[in-house]
């Protein structure tokens, strides 16, 4: 057989190197376009055909090429497409463009905002449309108000340019003082001045307020008296073909007349400007912008306060009347904090013409002055007034800001008084301050009323303090405004009830305490119907509620038919009476008779002791010691009664029923929750007698510092006895939870006119209560006992030891509250980690909506943020829990529940906030930024999101101070 060469051939070659030369060679040769796997061969062959095809592009047309380029960038990808965008940016840059025709016109405005009025003139000749702009109300407005200068008319909706001709027309009729002038009148630096005191000052800065407001005054009202009415007159020109201009009248500058993105219209100048505007009064004597300005300026020189006006009020000298306007007399402004119990029926009972500021404890003063500033629309206010969580030595006027004469004169609550007294008539017309605390009660309190008084330069009136009981004192007598410890001629309660209804406000200082329980349900069952209205609409609605269905004014009777129907109930249990409402108006009436004898014949004696007894009445009525110690031994008193309610009514029959061996409880369950009061009830005994022998014998130099040293030396009862409360409590919950002997017998024994309508829990609070209200008479006492009479130190010793253990027994209360809403929050959510660590407090509560974007790489002003779910934020004073908030909503009603599931926890030492910018696309949200990830929420308002910022900025803060 022969042999082949192309046999031998293959099969030399049949192996892997020569397949791959193969099909690199077959795929080159098959190409009809470009080689695929040969880099230089492709390469070469693109310059080949890109020579060709730039070859054929010089030959085509105009036309022709641009259909080219069409293609092409039709069939470019975005990357490609970028390119060919930077590539012509570098070959044709852009020099110059009009930014009025490339920016939204809220952003021409408001880079136009920060012209000089000078380069505004120069900017409306650049061009019609710059014209347009450069002239707008938002523009000039500003400009006009800061320095006093009011429009005296409503521009029309279409109108432009009215602020600007006013500013002209104004600066064009300004008094010009020459330096020589500005130095006769208002001196120089280099000026000698005489030493004033810092009293001295003061005054002199109210005396010049004062001119100041008066010559405002004048010149409104000779400025209203003066101008003539719009469009009554021709303008000079008129008769040489002219055109008139006239006034279109209004009832006031609605929104549309500001623009809302340059400005808001309540934020914009003073107070004076939102009543301008929103009131629709006439609040400035400035010309119109339609005015002659031929007028001739005023050569007369003012005094030292009309001088100042003058560089800043034109005044131009018309002849024609208008009607007056009628300025709205001064309203009331009342503060209210949300940690006030029961504040929900105090906006129910507010008289007309109050202001309401119901604001939130957790803010800011900054916050709360522009809640106010909102609230008082420009008006001036005749009087403050201020209710607020605090005693009788200072005020807790926000979560972390305390009024006390140490902090009054602080940067930022200086600040604070002056800004909110600038807003309130002066002294001379009645304006003033009314507290709701009894600083009046003490030297500390008292010092701080002056210190108030003097900064903000009204009178500050506060209660006396001398009554006890839960908000009783605001029904005591209040302090005059000029002497600290003067009586007020108003009578008793009289400046609060300039606020608030005097059955709302009786009603309320005397059942506060329970009323918040109750209105604690009532937020929680109809809050969820009521949650889309304001706080301050949420809380009358609720307060009216209480008040009507619980029928309060009826519980409000006198003092005389409250102890005529308790004695007359008291003697009908201790007799069996077959008809006992015979037998009680029997006795209603015989003690009536026994009254009206005793007083006919306290009458005689009066009259016959009258000329006799007149300058020891007085005395005993300026007798301040002996009232503050008559009050304290009966309250005294009445603490004992209750007191001994507890042994009469719970002890002595629980004991019984031991010894004769029907136990309703143990001997150890008896002894942990009822002998501690009987340590207590023995001490007080003593004291209380001790104290009643003084009284007997009262004078002048009668001294009971002593007495109460005595009892402050064996404080430890109270301490025992504070430190077992909370194992007491839990004792009578679970005894009455699992013995169903001692439920009945609570059943039959609270409430009763023996353990004077209190329960066995409530009657235990009363050694916490007692202890407030020694040191607020000790207060009382120490203020009107003069520091050389021989009671002062016993009086200072004592108050100073009942203060300590009074901040002990609130620290108590803290802890206990903390505990509390620790337990609370813990069983709220679900999954989630112990809470109970060390000393963590919740702090802040807020519900938001969690929100994700699509791409991180879009600019955050035209980022979109989709809606993932609802989340719970959870702020403690260490770290901040997520949850995830899922809501229920019940059938048929408009409630619902909301749960909360564990999402994530971080430490507030490694977290970081930033606020997103307010767009179209995404309003009120924030960025939480931890070590591994990031949230974006948003909450529902702009104050909750505010609000919650505001104290988490300083946890943050103090975070990072404990790590490092």
């Amino acid at each position: 057989m022969g042999s082949s060469p192309h046999l031998v051939k293959r099969w030399q070659l049949s192996g892997t190197d020569y397949e791959q030369v193969r099909s690199t060679r077959s795929d080159t040769r098959l190409s009809c376009w470009t080689p695929l796997n040969n880099q230089s061969s492709n390469l070469q062959l693109f310059e080949e055909r890109m020579t060709l095809v730039l070859h054929w592009f010089d030959l085509w047309t105009d036309r022709q090429r641009k259909h080219l380029l069409h293609s092409l960038l039709t069939r470019g990808t975005k990357s490609q497409l970028k390119y060919c965008r930077d590539l012509l940016m570098e070959t044709l840059p852009v020099t110059q463009v009009d930014l009025t025709a490339v920016l939204p016109r809220f952003l021409s405005l408001y880079v136009m905002s920060f012209l000089s009025p000078r380069d505004l003139c120069s900017a409306a000749q650049v061009s019609w449309h710059w014209r347009m702009l450069s002239e707008q109300d938002c523009l000039w407005a500003s400009r006009c108000i800061t320095r006093g200068w009011f429009l005296p008319y409503t521009p029309a909706e279409k109108e432009y340019g009215a602020w600007k001709n006013h500013y002209v027309s104004c600066v064009s009729t300004l008094d010009w003082l020459t330096p020589r002038e500005a130095a006769e009148q208002y001196g120089t630096l280099n000026q000698q001045s005489t030493l004033m005191t810092e009293e001295e000052e003061r005054r002199k800065e109210r005396r010049i307020r004062q001119m100041i407001r008066d010559k405002l005054q004048e010149d409104k009202r000779q400025s209203m008296s003066t101008r003539r009415a719009w469009g009554s007159y021709t303008k000079p020109g008129a008769a040489r073909g002219g055109s008139t201009q006239t006034g279109r009248p209004s009832s006031g500058i609605t929104s549309s007349s500001w623009p809302s993105l340059s400005w808001p219209p309540r934020t914009v100048g003073s107070p004076s400007l939102c009543q301008s505007l929103d009131r629709g009064q006439t609040m400035s004597a400035a010309p119109s912008r339609d005015r002659v300005q031929t007028c001739s300026p005023s050569s007369e020189r003012l005094n030292n306060a009309s001088g100042a006006l003058s560089s800043f009020t034109s005044r131009p000298a018309l002849t024609h009347t208008v009607p007056p306007t009628h300025l709205t007399h001064p309203v009331l402004l009342l503060l209210i904090s949300n940690r006030i119990p029961a504040y929900e029926l105090l906006l129910s009972g507010v008289k007309a013409g109050v202001i309401v500021v119901l604001y939130d404890h957790r803010g800011t003063l900054s916050a709360l002055l522009a809640q106010v500033e909102r609230a008082i629309i420009g008006q001036g206010a005749q009087r403050l007034g201020l209710l607020a969580p605090g005693g009788t030595e200072e005020i807790h006027l926000l979560h972390r800001c305390i009024l006390s004469e140490r902090t009054l004169l602080n940067p930022d609550q200086r600040d604070f008084w002056e800004k909110l007294s600038g807003w309130v008539a002066p002294a001379e017309e009645g304006g003033g301050i009314d507290i709701f605390s009894p600083l009046a009660a003490c030297a500390p309190g008292a010092a701080l009323i002056q210190t108030l008084s003097s900064l903000t330069g009204l009178e500050v009136r506060t209660p006396m303090g001398l009554a006890t009981g839960s908000f009783q004192n605001i029904l005591s007598e209040w302090s005059d405004g000029s002497v600290c410890t003067g009586l007020s001629n108003q009578g008793p309660s009289a400046p609060a009830l300039q606020f608030v209804c005097e059955r709302v406000l009786q009603g309320w200082c005397r059942q506060a305490e329970w009323m918040e329980e109750a209105l604690g349900a009532l937020r929680g069952h109809l809050g969820p119907q009521l949650h889309r209205l304001s706080l301050e609409a949420r809380g009358r609605a609720l307060g009216l509620f209480l008040w009507e269905k619980m029928c309060l004014e009826e519980l409000c009777v006198s003092r005389d038919l409250n102890e005529a129907l308790i004695e007359g109930l008291t003697a009908l249990t201790r007799q069996r009476e077959t008809r006992p409402l015979e037998f009680l108006a029997g006795f209603l009436t015989r003690w009536t008779n026994d009254k009206e004898g005793e007083e006919s014949s306290g009458d005689e004696n009066k009259r016959a002791d009258d000329f006799s007894s007149a300058p020891q009445s007085s005395q005993i009525a300026l007798d301040w010691r002996g009232a503050a110690a008559r009050e304290l031994h009966h309250s005294e008193c009445l603490y004992l009664g209750r007191l001994g309610a507890v042994l009469k009514v719970y002890q002595e029959p629980l004991t019984a029923a031991l010894n004769s061996n029907r136990a309703i409880l143990s001997y150890n369950d008896i002894r942990m929750v009822l002998s501690p009061v009987t340590q207590i009830l023995e001490l007080n005994r003593v004291f209380q007698v001790d104290l009643e022998a003084r009284l007997q014998q009262w004078g002048a130099e009668q001294c009971v510092g002593d007495v109460l040293v005595k009892l402050c030396s064996k404080l430890r009862v109270y301490t025992n006895y504070l430190n077992n409360y909370t194992t007491a409590i839990h004792t009578i919950d679970k005894c009455r939870e699992t013995k169903p002997p001692f439920r009945a017998f609570l059943k039959r024994a609270d409430r009763t006119l023996s353990t004077h309508m209190l329960s066995l829990q409530e009657l235990l609070l009363c050694p916490l209560w007692r202890i407030q209200e020694y040191v607020t008479l000790l207060q009382a006492l120490c203020l009107h006992t003069h520091t050389a009479h021989p009671d002062h130190t016993h009086l200072s010793s004592a108050l100073n030891t009942l203060v300590t253990f009074r901040e002990f027994t609130q620290k108590l209360k803290r802890n206990s509250e903390r505990d509390r809403l620790i337990e609370q929050t813990q069983q709220m959510i679900q999954g989630c980690p112990n809470l109970s660590e060390g000393n963590r407090q919740l702090i802040i509560t807020q519900d938001a909506a969690l929100l994700r974007s699509p791409d991180e790489q879009i600019p955050d002003s035209l980022r979109i943020y989709e809606h993932v779910s609802d989340v719970g934020l959870f702020l403690f004073n260490d770290a901040l829990v997520l949850t995830r908030r899922r809501v229920h909503h019940t059938p048929f009603t408009l409630t619902y529940q909301s749960t909360h599931t564990f999402l994530a926890s971080v430490a507030l030492c490694s977290l970081s906030v930033r606020e997103v910018t307010h767009t179209r696309y995404v309003c009120h949200a924030f960025v939480l930024e931890g070590p591994c990830r990031s949230w974006v929420c948003a909450t529902e308002r702009g104050e909750e999101r505010e609000h919650f910022l505001s104290v988490l900025r300083p946890a943050l803060n103090a975070a990072l101070t404990v790590h490092q």
